[in-house]
């Protein structure tokens, strides 16, 4: 009768470990997954605020065209 249950006892304890690896590797490669997709959408999103940035430096460069440097009144001579 015990000889019967180890078997069983041993048999469930590796069906379980065996289910925990299973689990364990989904759950690396859903991390990977997520991890990719997120990494991603940083890339895209640094590109277009990159690119939104140097639209709007070239509208206002266009709209406001650099003027000399002003110089301050105490340097002027009177």
């Amino acid at each position: 009768m015990i000889k019967p249950m180890r078997i069983a006892l041993v048999t469930f304890t590796l069906i379980v470990l065996a289910g925990c690896d299973q689990a364990e590797t989904s759950a690396k490669q859903l991390l990977n997954t997520a991890a990719d997709a997120a990494k991603q959408a940083v890339d895209e999103t640094h590109k277009a605020v990159t690119q939104a940035l140097e639209e709007t430096r070239q509208d206002l460069s266009m709209a406001h065209p650099e003027s000399p440097p002003k110089t301050e009144k105490a340097d002027q001579e009177i």
